[in-house]
């Protein structure tokens, strides 16, 4: 009787071994019958061999080999003891398999003795397989053979029709597991390389016919010109969407085939050569019908097809105006699909890398040349940028290799930029973004260039720009008076140019400090003044007094720090520049780094000198903390010499705060009040230390004079031998005033307050003349004109003129303006005397002129004294090295001063040299 289900065969431990048949098991659960010809002892093993092959539980040892001789039982071990087979089925099985031992050696087949069967050969390979052979089964009967032949026959027909249904899309006639089995039952059977060969052949027959892409390859083959490479594209595209859930149910079937038969048998990258998995084969299959097969070096016309329609695609993508979708096709999901179809088959980096390359080759040398020719350099810094970023983001998005990515971005880095770096390294063209402060486009410009390596060559539009523009304010006489801040101004926005577009590189830093002192210093652009000496020294010495009188309400706003600025200075430990005082402190350090620029200090040292000593008269210091940290900075920048006498000052302004307590003692223990309601203030200066200033004669009222005399009879008495000189012209008072809206307090000057008590002494609304005012207080010339003006020509006109006008004349006359208002009590009326006239200005550069002559000749002894003998040359080389910090020194002035001292007999000439003379 057929058994229902295939009989078991023993297998072989070797692929495609046909060994003669050995005896089979039957099905029937009945203990099979053993011959007892052999030893005693192994008819019990042989029974527990059967019985283990039906499932049974192992009884003793029942390994053999055909080579292997029993052993005679006189040749047993003198110490064995001998068991019974009832005994010897309760023992544990142990097998030695590492033994080495020779095949043809007899071995105990007992497990007697020492518990180690001495005799079992171990595993060796190299000798064949091993196979257990049970004697006396049952043979098979033909009947039996005749039914599984039958059963194999079926499983076959069973694995067509379940081939012809999953290809034809319908479900199959038996069930997933039923075939799997079958696929198995056939394997076991030696037929697993005809079941391979079979499914192959279905496999390839399917995908050539009309259905798969025969019909679709017959198209392009006969009017490939005519057809739409993306249709073409996406027709292929579906056939193999088809094709990968086809081979899915495929792979599923012939599972069994794939793990045991194939894995063994495949040489993954030999196309011809072994056997492929189910899951290789399919797509070897596809990929030979489309592109051809792996050893091919130019695709078949259907690929070619496909390589056009995704190149297509991509230059499409490229086009911002075109649609991405097409007759209900997406042509995204089409291009990323498409690209992982020809890495799956291997022919991405050999069909169609190459080719996307080369494409974007030429899409990129138009794009350049269509823009380069249509745009400025905003424009096409926008549009490179931005393509840039759009096929690095299209690299990504579509899947492209990494390698692909790299060479993309290198060949467009290459014709867009480095093939156009001379628009975009253009000196006009960039000045032009720089001026309009273009921090996007000049970061895009950076970035740019950055990828091809070439950012340091912007240097040098950097440069030009930043001198033709700072030489321009420098030389700018209309808007001197502004020059500073434009320099800030300027530096400002380079600065934040280097912090936001060229991420604090070193290179452009270095280059703007670099530029500014060259065009600070130029003499081209300073000799436009005609003052001999550093215009731009004297400008920043009155930006800083203008800062430390008004503090920051007198700075425009794009020179305040910003919230990123303020985020450092917090990181870097400062303080907040939130804070006013500190805010006013980093202005004062801007200010600084314009100083750090120039070459003549000794004009800005003057300048400064004569500003502080103003400040420190007449009180109007915005902070005595930013006034010291002024002084601190000029002495960590310049030495201790260079603001020696600067501290001296502040120290004269202590000591005189010391003397007057000194006085109001005195003058309390003499008896003496303070007369005509005047409390007198003094300030005794040290000569040496505080600058120079012009005398100017006034009479003061007689309740003043009164109130110095009794001053300077102190002062005498307790310093003998010092000679006390007034400055009238840098003194100020507060004289209170009636008028008929309300009382004010008027902060004056000495002049100003000389002019106004003269109207104490005629009656009410009675008028002076210009000669009597200027008779009264010794007041003449420009002096006078300027206090009188102030008073009745100025913002608060407390005195009234006849006839009305902006400008003072001899023939003018001057009453008191009773209805006089202001909505402050203490008006401020003495703003001119902080203001410096023109020949004050010259007179001060003149002055710096002389003492840069004497500098000059005390350089050139002191190197004549330690040298002896010089050249002119090294001479002049010399001077100007050590007096570069004090100022610069045209060579002309040099030789002119070498002159002098000859005439001083310093020095002399003798054969070309100079020789000093002791």
């Amino acid at each position: 009787m057929p058994p229902s289900y295939p009989p078991t065969f023993p297998a072989t431990s070797a692929a495609h071994q046909q060994p003669p048949p050995p005896p089979q098991l039957s099905s029937s659960r009945r203990r099979p019958r053993v011959d007892s010809h052999s030893d005693p002892d192994t008819s019990d093993n042989t029974r527990t061999a059967a019985n283990n092959s039906l499932g049974k539980r192992p009884r003793g040892e029942y390994t053999f080999s055909p080579s292997a001789q029993l052993p005679a039982p006189h040749q047993q071990h003198p110490f064995q003891t001998t068991m019974s087979a009832k005994a010897q089925g309760k023992r544990p099985e142990v097998i030695d398999l590492t033994q080495n031992s020779s095949p043809s050696r007899s071995f105990n087949s007992s497990i007697g003795g020492g518990g180690r069967p001495g005799g079992i050969s171990g595993l060796q390979p190299h000798l064949g397989p091993r196979k257990l052979v049970i004697k006396n089964l049952r043979p098979t009967t033909s009947t039996q053979k005749a039914g599984a032949d039958e059963y194999y026959s079926r499983t076959r027909a069973d694995l067509d029709n379940a081939l012809a249904a999953i290809f034809a899309g319908r479900p199959t006639g038996q069930p997933m597991e039923r075939l799997y089995r079958g696929v198995e039952d056939l394997c076991r059977n030696g037929e697993a390389e005809s079941l391979y060969n079979r499914l192959k052949e279905r496999c390839d027959r399917w995908l050539t016919s009309d259905d798969g892409i025969g019909q679709l390859r017959k198209e392009v083959t006969a009017n490939s010109t005519h057809l739409n490479e993306i249709e073409v594209t996406a027709a292929v595209m579906q056939v193999y969407q088809r094709w990968n859930a086809r081979m899915l149910n495929v792979r599923k079937v012939y599972s069994y085939l794939d793990r045991s038969y194939l894995l063994l048998q495949s040489t993954i990258g030999k196309e011809d050569k072994g056997r492929q998995g189910v899951n290789d084969m399919g797509i070897s299959l596809f990929r030979k019908a489309v592109f051809g097969p792996r050893s091919a070096t130019k695709a078949l016309p259907l690929g070619l097809m496909v390589l056009k329609g995704m190149i297509t695609l991509v230059m499409q993508d490229r086009d911002p105006e075109q649609e991405h979708a097409m007759g209900g096709v997406d042509k995204v999901q089409l291009l990323k699909d498409s690209v992982t179809m020809l890495k799956v088959f291997g022919v991405y980096g050999k069909f169609f890398e190459p080719w996307f390359l080369e494409h974007s080759h030429a899409f990129y040398e138009e794009f350049a040349e269509q823009q380069s020719e249509s745009c400025g350099l905003r424009d096409y810094i926008k549009h490179i940028d931005a393509l840039l970023k759009q096929e690095e983001h299209r690299c990504d998005f579509y899947g492209f290799d990494s390698t692909t990515k790299r060479q993309l971005l290198r060949d467009a880095h290459q014709v867009l930029i480095t093939n156009y770096s001379e628009k975009l390294l253009d000196s006009g063209s960039v000045a032009k973004l720089l001026e309009a402060e273009d921090v996007p486009s000049m970061k895009a410009l950076y970035q740019l260039l950055k990828l091809s390596g070439l950012q340091n060559k912007l240097k040098e539009p950097w440069d030009s720009y930043i001198r033709k523009t700072g030489s321009a304010i420098v030389s700018d006489k209309a808007r001197g008076d502004e020059m500073v801040i434009r320099l800030l101004e300027l530096r400002r926005s380079l600065y934040i140019m280097i912090r936001d577009a060229f991420d604090q590189d070193e290179v452009y830093s270095y280059g703007l400090r670099e530029s500014f002192g060259s065009f600070m210093n130029d003499s081209k652009s300073t000799s436009a003044w005609g003052t001999g000496t550093s215009k731009v020294g004297e400008m920043i010495a009155k930006y800083i007094d203008m800062l430390l009188r008004g503090g920051l309400k007198t700075l425009p706003k794009s020179l305040l720090s910003d919230n990123k600025d303020k985020a450092n200075a917090e990181r870097s430990g400062l303080a907040a520049t939130g804070d006013e005082d500190s805010e006013l402190d980093t202005q004062l350090g801007h200010a600084l780094e314009l100083f750090k620029f120039i070459d003549g200090k000794d004009t800005f040292e003057a300048f400064y000198k004569k500003d502080l000593g103003r400040r420190l008269l007449m009180g109007r210091s915005a902070s005595q903390d930013a006034e010291r940290s002024m002084i601190t900075k000029l002495k960590g920048e310049c030495g201790a010499n260079f603001t020696h006498n600067l501290e001296q000052m502040f120290k004269d302004q202590e000591l005189s705060k010391d003397e007057m307590a000194s006085y109001k003692t005195w003058l309390a223990g003499t008896g003496k009040s303070t007369k005509g309601g005047v409390d007198l203030s003094v300030k005794v200066l040290s000569h040496a230390a505080w600058p120079t200033y012009n005398d100017v004669k006034v009479t003061l009222p007689k309740e003043v004079v009164e109130q110095t005399t009794s001053f300077e009879t102190y002062y005498q008495a307790k310093h003998t031998g010092r000679k006390l000189t007034w400055k009238h012209n840098l003194a100020h008072c507060v004289i209170k005033a009636r008028f008929d809206r309300g009382p004010k307090e008027l902060l004056l000057s000495a002049q100003q307050g000389s002019v106004l008590m003269l109207f104490n002494d005629v009656p009410d609304d009675t008028p002076l003349s210009y000669s009597q005012i200027s008779q009264a207080t010794s007041l003449t010339g420009a002096e006078l004109d300027r206090t009188l003006q102030s008073l009745a020509c100025g913002k608060s006109r407390v005195l009234s003129k006849a006839p009305k006008g902006r400008d003072v004349s001899p023939t003018d006359t001057f009453t008191v303006n009773r209805g006089f208002t202001d909505p402050k009590f203490r008006v401020k009326i003495n703003q001119i005397q902080l203001k410096e006239t023109k020949e004050e200005n010259k007179e001060t550069h003149e002055k710096v002129a002389r003492d840069r002559q004497l500098e000059t000749q005390a350089a050139i002894v002191r190197i004549m004294k330690s040298r002896k003998t010089m050249g002119h040359a090294q001479l002049v080389a010399e001077v100007i090295n050590q007096t570069k910090a004090r100022g610069a020194v045209d060579p002309g002035e040099i030789k002119a001063n070498i002159e002098k001292l000859i005439d001083k007999d310093y020095i002399e000439r003798e054969e070309g040299n100079y020789v000093y003379l002791a």
